[in-house]
C-alpha cells in the first residue's frame, strides 16, 4: 500500500472494465464504449481515434500502429500496422544525391501511414461495433472543438518552431502562436477524414480525395510517394515473440519493433537478485542501466524489417546469449557507451490499454514518431503526416537501409504480461528511444518490488543512451551521485521521459488495477 501522506494518485480499481490513456477524452471515450456493452478493441478503436484529434503532437491518423490483443484472456496476438517506404526509395538514391541521413521534417522521412489500416482490419476480427460509431466521438471533438490539456500544451510550445511552414501553421499555429492550457482547437478537416474512415472503412484513408490530398502535399516537397504505395499498404498479424521474467511471459511484436530489446534486457536482468534487499535502489539501477548496451547494440545493428532482413530473434532470446550479456556487467563500473547513428532522438507517442467484462485485454500503441511527426499537413484532410522514415539508414546493405516497400525499424512496442497461460496486464511506456528500456524497468518494479501499476508509473526513471545516463529530476540526489561515482555520465533530463499505462487483471477476485502516468495528461478509469 503506497504511504498517502506522500503526494501521488492511487491506483485504479473497478470489477467490469477499464481504460487506461495518456488524455481524459480519450480514456472516456473508452469507458463510454465500455459500459455500453463494446469490447477492449472496440474501447482500444475509440480511444486512439480521439487521442489523434485531442493529442495531435503524439499520434494522427497519419502514423502507424502496432497492437497486442488478448481474447478471453489467453496467450495475446499481435498486429503490425506500420507503414512501409515508397517503391522508388532505395539506399542507392539516397547515397547518390550525399544524404547521409533522412532528415524529420522532410517527405523522405513520410513513410506511408499504416495507422487506419491497422485500425479497420483489427475492428474485422475482434471488434463488435461499427467503425463510424467508434470514429465518432472522435470526429465530433475535431469539429467542435477540444480543451487543451496542460502537458499537450508544454509540448506544443517546445516544439512550435517545427510548425512554421505556412501550411502547417494555418491548422497548429493559430493567430501565429501554440494554444495554451484551457484553450479550444479545432480541425474540421480532420472531422471529416475520420467520418470519411467511418463510413468507407479502409478506401477512405487509402484511395479517393484523403490519398490524392496526402500524395499532392508529399509530391509537392519532392516526396517519392505514389497512388501504388498507398494501394499496397497492408498490416499483418504475426507470431509474437516473449521471453520468461519471474514466473512470467512477456510479450512483445517482433521485429521490425524494439520489443525484442525489452526482452534482452529482461533476460539478463533474471539472473540477478533485484528482489533481494542486498542490493540497493543505485545497484538496481546501474543493473538496468549496464543491461540496456548490450540490448541496445543489438537494437541498432541487427533489428529492421524481418520481411526483407533475418533477425536472429531464437539466438538473442537464449540462455547463452544472456548469459554471455550478463558476465560484462560490473557492480562498480560502467561499460562504454553506444554509438548511435542518429535520427530521432526526442518522440512523442500515444499507449492505451483496455480490458472488458469477459476478459478480453488490448495493447494498442500509436504514433507519428516526432513531436508533430514530420510536421508536414495534407491541408483538406487536416491529415499531419509521421517521420518514420528518419528511422531507416542510407547505407546500402545495413541491415535497416531504406528499400522499396521496406518497414523501418520501430521504436513503439505494446506489451503484455502473461502468467500460467492467462492474460495478466497489459503494458507500455511510450518514449521514442527509451521504450524497450521502460518496459524492462517497469516489468522489475511490479515483479521484483511489488510496486502497483500507479506506483510503477509514477516512480523516477534513467536511461543509459549515446554514452550519458539521462535522469529525471525526480530521482533522489544521493542515487545520482552513487551512480556518478560508478562512472555514469549523467544527464539531468528537464523534459520527463517517457509515459506509461497498465491494467493489472486479478481473475482469482474479479479486480482490475489500473495506472496512468502522471508525466501526461490522462488517468487509468473503470466502472
Amino acid at each position: 500500500m503506497r504511504d498517502f501522506n506522500i503526494p501521488g494518485r492511487s491506483a485504479a480499481m473497478a470489477a467490469n472494465g477499464m481504460a487506461a490513456t495518456s488524455h481524459p477524452m480519450a480514456t472516456l471515450a473508452a469507458l463510454d464504449v465500455l459500459r455500453a456493452g463494446g469490447n477492449a478493441a472496440d474501447a482500444a478503436i475509440a480511444a486512439v481515434a480521439m487521442q489523434c484529434v485531442v493529442e495531435p503532437q503524439s499520434t494522427g491518423v497519419g502514423g502507424d500502429c502496432f497492437v497486442l490483443y488478448s481474447r478471453g484472456g489467453g496467450v495475446p496476438v499481435a498486429l503490425n500496422g506500420s507503414g512501409r517506404a515508397p517503391y522508388k526509395a532505395t539506399a542507392e538514391w539516397y547515397a547518390a544525391r550525399g544524404i547521409r541521413d533522412i532528415e524529420v521534417q522532410t517527405p523522405h522521412a513520410v513513410t506511408v501511414p499504416g495507422a487506419v489500416d491497422a485500425w479497420c482490419v483489427f475492428n474485422r476480427a475482434y471488434g463488435t461495433r461499427p467503425l463510424a460509431e467508434l470514429l465518432e466521438p472522435a470526429a465530433r471533438a475535431a469539429e467542435e472543438g477540444y480543451v487543451v490539456t496542460p502537458r499537450v500544451a508544454y509540448d506544443w510550445q517546445r516544439n512550435q518552431a517545427k510548425l512554421r511552414d505556412p501550411v502547417t501553421a494555418a491548422l497548429f499555429l493559430p493567430g501565429g502562436k501554440p494554444p495554451a492550457a484551457g484553450d479550444r482547437m479545432r480541425n474540421p478537416a480532420l472531422a471529416a477524414t475520420l467520418r470519411r474512415i467511418g463510413r468507407e472503412g479502409r478506401a477512405g484513408f487509402y484511395e479517393g480525395p484523403v490519398r490524392r490530398d496526402i500524395l499532392n502535399r508529399l509530391k509537392s516537397l519532392g516526396g517519392l510517394h505514389e497512388a501504388e504505395d498507398f494501394a499496397a499498404q497492408h498490416a499483418e498479424w504475426v507470431e509474437p515473440i516473449h521471453a520468461p521474467y519471474r514466473g512470467c511471459e512477456v510479450y512483445e511484436c517482433p521485429p521490425n519493433g524494439q520489443g525484442l530489446a525489452a526482452l534482452m534486457i529482461l533476460r539478463q536482468l533474471e539472473g540477478f537478485a533485484l528482489g533481494d534487499d542486498s542490493l540497493t535502489e543505485a545497484d538496481r539501477l546501474h543493473l538496468l542501466a549496464e543491461a540496456t548496451k548490450s540490448a541496445y547494440r543489438v537494437r541498432d545493428e541487427a533489428i529492421a524489417d524481418p520481411a526483407q532482413t533475418d533477425v536472429d530473434v531464437e539466438n538473442y532470446l537464449s540462455n547463452g546469449w544472456a548469459e554471455r550479456a550478463r558476465g560484462l556487467i560490473r557492480l562498480d563500473r560502467v561499460l562504454p557507451g553506444n554509438e548511435w547513428h542518429g535520427g530521432t532522438l526526442h518522440a512523442d507517442t500515444v499507449y492505451l490499454c483496455t480490458v472488458d467484462r469477459d476478459g478480453n485485454a488490448c495493447s494498442f500503441i500509436n504514433s507519428l514518431f516526432s513531436s508533430f511527426g514530420s510536421g508536414i499537413v495534407a491541408p483538406e484532410s487536416g491529415v499531419l503526416l509521421q517521420n518514420r522514415g528518419s528511422a531507416f539508414r542510407t547505407i546500402p546493405g545495413h541491415p535497416n537501409a531504406i528499400a522499396p516497400g521496406k518497414r523501418p525499424f520501430h521504436t513503439i512496442i505494446p506489451a503484455m504480461l502473461v502468467k500460467d497461460g492467462q492474460a495478466v496486464m497489459p503494458f507500455g511506456i511510450m518514449g521514442g528511444q527509451y521504450q524497450a528500456v521502460g518496459h524492462a524497468h517497469f516489468v522489475h518494479r511490479m515483479l521484483d518490488r511489488g510496486l502497483d501499476p500507479q506506483q510503477a508509473a509514477e516512480a523516477p526513471r534513467i536511461f543509459a543512451f549515446r554514452g550519458k545516463l539521462q535522469v529525471e529530476r525526480a530521482l533522489p540526489e544521493v542515487l545520482v551521485v552513487d551512480l556518478a561515482r560508478r562512472g555514469h555520465d549523467i544527464d539531468r533530463r528537464v523534459v520527463p521521459i517517457g509515459g506509461c499505462q497498465a491494467i493489472w487483471i486479478d481473475r482469482r477476485r474479479g479486480v482490475l488495477m489500473g495506472g496512468s502516468d502522471p508525466r501526461k495528461d490522462g488517468l487509468a478509469l473503470g466502472y
